[in-house]
C-alpha cells in the first residue's frame, strides 16, 4: 500500500478547516433556528386563546 496516502501533510487540496468553529457554527445555528420556532409557537398559541 502506498504511504503517501495515509499521511496528511501530503493532501494537498484539502482545505484548512477549523472542526471545534464548524461544530460550534452548526449548534448555535441549529438552536436559533429552533429558538425561532419555539417562539412562533409559543406566539401563535398566546393569540389563539
Amino acid at each position: 500500500m502506498n504511504d503517501s496516502t495515509r499521511n496528511p501533510e501530503l493532501h494537498v487540496y484539502e482545505e484548512k478547516r477549523d472542526d471545534f468553529i464548524d461544530v460550534a457554527t452548526g449548534f448555535g445555528v441549529f438552536f436559533a433556528i429552533l429558538l425561532v420556532i419555539g417562539i412562533i409557537a409559543t406566539a401563535a398559541s398566546l393569540m389563539m386563546k
